[in-house]
């Protein structure tokens, strides 16, 4: 659904507050579900109750039978077997938290919505548009149980990677939203005109969550484990095209070959960082000063600073802080690019 320009008025600016305040909650709720993935926890509720799971197990006789369920999946045979109960309430409370925080969110979104909408606050296209977040959201949540899902076949210690990233760009995709509407619902009536940037702020948020994608490939193929080096992998600029296309049939290299997967992530983050100085490179030529030409240069330091965020978690073999910093970073650089994509003029 088109996000156009909403008339903006005085009376808009506490849905642009609750706006804003879903957006930090789906920050959030990545950085819980990037904890989970890191710390493993993924796979220890293995049943999707929606309404029922909100309620975690209450008694010792409850946490034996919750535990005997993950003891029938594999990754306890193949990666956890002998874990201890306390261990298990460990991983569970991760998994448990970001169940929750996804039922949370739900509430956060329709009530202040009904509210709104009952009022005559919000009405027309925001309304829909809100509507058509929303219905994401609801989506959302079945991709995450899909996911789990995956990782619960026979064999399988972890999800699938495909899913997994598939579910990262689809809370992206929401924040996105969440922060371009809400952008546009800014009264900029006393503010200087914006100068034209044409179409690089919306390219640059494109590429940009294009490689949050790309990211969410390696996170689940684990590639992060793996060619620890800068520039260099492997001893070579380019891996060699052997290894690049190790797997047959070619085109599952780009989500099952781990060499293909962080080579991939590597050449976008070039791409995009190169492409963000450019776009300031060129806005600062054209309008010195400017609102746009600010925007663009805090976007090219913040995409560098990512990319060097992203080495620096390579280099140290993804712990827990680094990769969850990364992650939470590529929320912040995706909402900025939105806002700037939103006001600029193309």
């Amino acid at each position: 659904m088109p996000l156009a320009r909403v008339p903006q008025t005085r009376s808009l600016s506490p849905v642009r507050a609750w706006i804003y305040s879903l957006a930090a909650l789906v920050v959030l709720m990545v950085a819980v579900g990037g904890a989970t993935r890191l710390t493993g926890s993924g796979l220890s509720i293995t049943e999707w109750r929606p309404v029922t799971g909100a309620i975690p197990p209450l008694s010792e006789q409850a946490w034996l039978v919750e535990f005997e369920k993950y003891r029938q999946i594999s990754q306890y045979e193949l990666v956890n077997k002998g874990m201890t109960l306390s261990e298990f309430k460990f991983i569970y409370g991760w998994e448990w938290g970001h169940r929750q925080l996804g039922r949370l969110i739900g509430l956060v979104f329709f009530l202040p919505l009904v509210w709104f909408w009952a009022r005559g606050v919000i009405k027309g296209r925001l309304a829909l548009t809100l509507l058509g977040i929303g219905a994401l959201g609801g989506l959302q949540g079945a991709i995450g149980w899909i996911m789990v899902a995956s990782g619960l076949e026979p064999g399988m210690t972890a999800v699938a990677p495909i899913k997994l990233a598939l579910h990262l760009t689809v809370a992206s995709i929401i924040l996105a939203c969440l922060v371009w509407v809400a952008a546009g619902l800014k009264d900029r009536s006393d503010e200087a005109p914006e100068v034209s940037t044409g179409l690089a702020p919306r390219i640059l948020m494109g590429l940009i969550l294009f490689q949050i994608a790309l990211g969410g490939l390696v996170a689940g193929s684990k590639a992060g484990l793996t060619y620890n080096t800068w520039p260099l992998m492997d001893g070579a600029l380019v891996p060699s095209a052997s290894a690049l296309f190790s797997v047959s049939p070619w085109i599952e290299n780009f989500v099952d070959n781990v060499v293909l997967v962080q080579f991939n992530h590597r050449l976008v983050a070039y791409a995009i960082v190169a492409f963000a100085i450019w776009h300031a490179w060129t806005t600062r030529r054209r309008a010195s000063g400017s609102k746009a030409a600010s925007r663009a240069t805090v976007m090219a330091g913040l995409t560098l600073a990512q990319m060097v965020l992203g080495i620096v978690t390579l280099l140290l073999v993804v712990p827990l802080w680094a990769g969850l910093a990364h992650q939470v970073f590529a929320m912040a650089v995706l909402a900025m690019a939105a806002v700037h994509a939103r006001v600029s003029v193309a």
